[in-house]
């Protein structure tokens, strides 16, 4: 067979010509690859050194005259500082838009180098953009702030810092501080409520409005959904809700050289419109309510003569006898009377209560209306279910009412938008008037939105607060004697306020809140408040403690209008009605005059007429939590007993470059000074007033 010839008998392996050149060629490439990876290890550790180590943690993003806007890149947090940065005004957190875990990096201004203007898009989530403003010639510079969502189902959240300094404003609460740095609120809707229902919400008087001791104040935009929640001592946070549209989170802040200076310039913008003074003969007499569960008429007048007989035998001078609006519907026959202005025939006609229009007797009202009450029906059967707030419904789309609960009962609210329903309203206070004589209306109800509470949106009209404003102008439309229990930027009104209702205690949500809630409502712009009575009237029981009584009787004797839930008699001890009949003499003598002089004031330019200490000494920090003192004007000390069972407190005088004189026992001190356990008496007040040598 043939043998087939080995190509290669050599035991030596074939070794072509490149060989080397191949083994060369591949150690150079390791090489290579190797010091690309340290190239690019070390280009990623320039690059974090450059991000952790190298670049600023700071960097300036507008700067005004005296003032400018900070980024802080580790922390994600805006920085208000004086140029010298030797002060903070306010540092806010925003790390919460976008993931907060990822570090952002130097700040770019998307606004073509505008030195009055910011823009920057944050993560393709949001976008902000910042304006920066100076107010003409007055020492204050202003940062208007918008974040816009760049698709929906953003939650845009920005959080003011309440460390080292105080924070006033916002809302009422059932325990109110004074500064709310020590109030602890979950995070939920900016519009009021009522506390007696909705205990952890925000109460009767509320502004998109924060003040901060450094210097700053927050205002927010008025149309836009707000929530706001509360950390105690370590931040409140701004933040829209959940929603299918973007809705942007819109604010301005305002800073200036001290506390005072930039709440001066701050009610410049929120009271646009003129001030108006209400009737200030609410101030001469104290309110007596009327605890009458009767359920007649003339079970009603006999308590109402019965009442004023007492007072007159107490020797208590004139009052005006509060009722409720159940007595108010009794006395007037409301329940079986429709008021309409297309039928005015179908008025019942009553008969005349001339005991009742000698008396000073105030009633209340409310938008609500019961289901089950003729007036309903009647409204019902003439086709005017347009008078109610309303969806419409069924093939026809017939108007049907909104169901909603008012003190128990099953009602409908007046929908107040309709200039049909308003005139109604109107004439049935007229009616009222020419039936009773009343000498004021306690308008009451403008908190609750039967929309927002079966889950439908609301009109345009209605959204938040709306309806709470709309009813403050119809409260202005009834006249001066008209008492609101709610008020949104309705401070300029010329209508008095109810405040809210109090425990019968000595906690924040009893006697020692009532300094906070009226320094919380001057704030504001709501000077001509009705305290709640004298002893609390969260409950409908008598207070029984007549230390409790007394100390609280001497807080109320200096505030626009003294109130009485439980009457001094009840007590059985004459000390006790001595001396209600010597604080109601000292409001009348001493307090009015003082209300009236400053109100002039207030309506001039603004200035509250109750103020915290911090309006005479806005530089001085003692000043920023004191919350048992107030000043009436600028020449008035008021500082009482909070302390159950106490005869000694600790009273700051402020403003050292003057003094104060002890009205009681004509003690001069200087200013700026602590006074420590002074003594204080069970029916003493201390009251200073400013000493003129």
């Amino acid at each position: 067979m043939p043998h087939t010839r080995n190509r290669n008998p050599s035991p030596i392996p074939d070794v072509t010509w490149d060989t080397g050149l191949k083994e060369m060629n591949e150690t150079l490439k390791g090489a290579i690859a190797c010091l690309g990876v340290a190239v690019f290890f070390v280009m990623t550790i320039g690059i974090i050194y450059w991000q952790v180590v190298d670049q600023p943690n700071k960097n300036w993003i507008l700067k005004g005259s005296f003032s400018g806007l900070i980024w802080e890149r580790r922390t994600q947090t805006l920085v208000i500082q004086t140029l010298t940065e030797d002060k903070t005004f306010a540092e806010i957190d925003v790390g919460n838009v976008g993931n907060p875990d990822i570090e952002v990096p130097f700040v770019r201004n998307m606004c073509w180098l505008n030195k009055t203007e910011f823009c920057y898009t944050w993560d393709s989530v949001a976008e902000v953009e910042i304006s920066l403003q100076t107010e003409g010639e007055s020492d204050t510079e202003c940062y208007s702030v918008t974040w816009t969502p760049i698709h929906c189902h953003v939650d845009l959240k920005d959080c003011f810092s309440m460390v080292n300094m105080s924070w006033y404003g916002g809302a009422s609460v059932r325990a109110p501080h004074w500064p709310i740095n020590d109030a602890n609120i979950s995070m939920q809707p900016f519009k009021v409520s009522g506390l007696r229902d909705s205990p952890s919400g925000f109460g009767s008087v509320l502004e998109r409005y924060f003040l901060g001791s450094s210097g700053v104040s927050v205002i927010v935009a008025p149309n836009i959904p707000l929530y706001v929640g509360m950390e105690s001592r370590q931040q409140f946070c701004l933040q829209t809700p959940p929603s299918m549209e973007r809705m942007p989170l819109q604010y301005t802040m305002c800073v200036g050289h001290n506390i005072k200076a930039i709440h001066q310039e701050s009610m410049k913008q929120l009271s646009t419109a003129s001030r108006g003074l209400p009737n200030m003969n609410v101030l001469r007499l104290p309110f007596w309510k009327l605890l009458a569960n009767v359920d007649s008429e003339a079970k009603l007048e006999r308590e109402l003569r019965t009442f004023s007989n007492r007072l007159k035998r107490h020797h208590l001078g004139e009052g005006v006898i509060s009722l409720d609006e159940h007595s108010t519907a009794l006395l007037s026959n409301m329940d079986h009377s429709y008021l309409n202005g297309k039928k005015r025939s179908s008025k019942r006609q009553t008969r005349d209560l001339p005991f009742v229009k000698l008396l000073n007797i105030s009633i209340t009202l409310s938008p609500y209306l019961s289901v089950d009450s003729q007036q309903f029906q009647s409204s019902m059967q003439e086709g005017t279910e347009a008078y109610w707030l309303s969806l419409p419904s069924g093939p026809q789309n017939r108007l049907v009412p909104l169901l909603t609960e008012w003190k128990g009962k099953y009602s409908v609210k007046l929908n107040i938008t309709n200039p049909d329903a308003t005139n109604w309203f109107l004439d049935k206070v007229d009616s009222l008037h020419s039936h009773l004589g009343m000498e004021y209306v306690i308008l009451e109800g403008g908190e609750g939105n039967p929309f927002e509470e079966q889950a439908l949106r609301p009109p345009l009209s209605l959204v938040g607060d709306e309806y709470i404003r709309l009813l403050a102008n119809l409260a202005d439309r009834i006249g001066e004697n008209v008492i609101v229990t709610s008020g949104a930027r309705s401070g300029h009104k010329p209508l008095f306020i109810r405040m809210n209702a109090l425990q019968s205690d000595w906690s924040y949500s009893g006697l020692k809140g009532i300094i906070p809630s009226l320094l919380h409502h001057s704030l504001l712009g709501y000077n001509f408040f009705i305290p709640d009575a004298v002893g609390g009237s969260l409950s409908a029981e008598l207070v029984t403690d007549d230390d409790l009584f007394i100390r609280w009787l001497g807080i109320a004797a200096f505030l626009p209008v003294i109130s009485f839930q439980t009457p001094p008699w009840v007590f059985e001890k004459e000390w006790v009605l001595n001396l209600t009949r010597f604080y109601i003499a000292k409001h009348h003598d001493f307090v009015i005059p003082l209300i009236l002089k400053y109100a002039e004031e207030w309506k001039a330019n603004g200035n509250p007429i109750y103020r915290p200490l911090w309006w005479l000494s806005p530089d001085d920090p003692v000043t920023f939590t004191i919350d048992d003192e107030f000043l009436i004007g600028d020449e008035v000390l008021v500082a009482p007993v909070t302390e159950k069972g106490a005869l000694h407190r600790d009273i700051y005088l402020p403003e050292s470059e003057f003094q104060w004189q002890d009205t009681n026992n004509a003690q001069v001190f200087d200013g700026g000074m602590f006074l420590n356990s002074y003594q204080v008496g069970l029916g003493n007040v201390p009251v200073f007033v400013r000493w003129r040598s």
